[in-house]
Order: structure tokens, then C-alpha cells, then sequence
């Protein structure tokens, strides 16, 4: 507890640095919920953070890399952690720690994209594992993902939002209205939407499949 805790040039790695054995790390986090993990980071408890860290390093980066790209997302995942670190004296005890987290992230790429002038999803990424969301190795049809990619880029930016949260890290409509600070109503009528969008931007492609 001694330890300070991490400054803005600090690298995070989930393979070293912070983290300790990945096996006994794992079986520590099965025990601890977000919350009070968060809270216990709060309190100057540095290993908490270390396991929040290791449980969301890797989903936030393929959140941003779905977002920006693969290039950006490591330096704002990093960006995000750190964002974690110095905000953790406003944390909200009462509050849910993934949507937090993820407002957090989702900022970080917003903000991303009014510094570059970038479209918010980059084409050659955001279909990886449109497949599976688990990552597992699938066939793909890359005429198929390209035309799933150009459809996306064509929603509006609260509808394509909504949908990468809901289908690729699989965060309920609940979780999505905080992240997004809106209503979960509000939400299911984005992701609807845009849903209903895609599948009639996807028609002709569906029909020639």
C-alpha cells in the first residue's frame, strides 16, 4: 500500500509490470466484485487497481480498437487507466464500475476523433471478431465484413455506439445507458434502430449471399 500509484507516463502492460501471477490473479478476482475493488483503490489499495486492470485491459482495448483502430486504441486504453488513477477521488461509491469505465473510454475515442478528424470506426478493424465475440478462429467473408463495415460507418454515431457495446462486449442496455448517460429506453430505441438500419443497408448483400 506503500506504493505510489501510477503517473500519466506510466506504460500498462497486462503481460508485466503491474500484473503478478496470472493464475493467482485470477482466482483473487473471481472473489471481489468491480465495486469493491474500486473501492478499496480508492482507499490507496494499489492491488486493487492492479486487478481491475487485468480484468479490463484487453476488453477496453478491442472496445477502442473497434472505435479508432488498432493504432490509437493502445495509446487511449493506456490514457483511459490513467484517467482511472487520477479520477478516483470523484468515483461514486454507489455507482457501477464498468459503465463507469467505459464512459470513460468512449470519451477517450470521442475525443480522439474531434482532434484527428477520423471517422470514430475504422473500416479494417471493427469486424474482427464480428464472427464470434469470443475471439475464437472462424471463417471469414471479408466481402462480407467489408460491406458490414461501410454499413456501420453510415449509422449515426449514438447508434453505432449502441450496437458495438450491445454485440461485441456484450454490455446490457442497462450498462450501456450509463456509460452513455441516457436512458435505458433511450438506448434499446438506438440499438433498435440501428439494427433495423443495418439490415436494410445489408438487404442486397444478404439476398446475393
Amino acid at each position: 500500500m506503500g506504493a505510489g500509484f501510477p503517473k500519466s507516463d506510466v506504460t500498462l502492460k497486462p503481460e508485466t509490470g503491474l500484473l503478478r501471477n496470472a493464475e493467482d490473479a485470477g482466482v483473487e478476482a473471481s472473489q471481489d466484485s468491480d465495486e469493491s475493488l474500486m473501492a478499496r483503490f480508492c482507499d490507496s489499495d494499489l492491488p486493487a487497481f492492479e486487478k481491475l486492470f487485468q480484468r479490463y485491459s484487453r476488453p477496453i482495448r478491442a472496445y477502442l480498437s473497434r472505435l479508432v483502430g488498432p493504432g490509437p486504441a493502445e495509446d487511449l486504453a493506456q490514457a483511459t487507466f490513467l484517467s482511472v488513477v487520477r479520477s478516483r477521488g470523484r468515483f461514486d461509491r454507489n455507482a457501477r464500475f464498468r459503465p463507469w469505465l467505459y464512459t470513460i473510454a468512449t470519451n477517450a475515442a470521442r475525443d480522439h476523433h474531434r482532434r484527428h478528424r477520423e471517422d470514430l470506426i475504422d473500416e479494417s478493424r471493427l469486424l474482427s471478431e464480428a464472427s464470434d465475440p469470443s475471439g475464437a478462429s472462424v471463417p471469414r467473408d471479408e466481402g462480407l465484413e467489408r460491406a458490414v463495415q461501410n454499413a456501420l460507418g453510415q449509422l449515426p454515431e449514438g447508434q453505432r455506439l449502441a450496437i458495438v457495446m450491445h454485440r461485441f462486449q456484450n454490455l446490457s442496455f442497462a450498462e450501456i445507458a450509463q456509460a452513455l448517460d441516457l436512458s435505458e429506453s433511450a438506448v434499446k430505441v438506438r440499438a433498435h434502430r440501428g439494427y433495423k438500419r443495418l439490415r436494410e443497408l445489408l438487404e442486397g448483400v444478404w439476398k446475393s449471399g
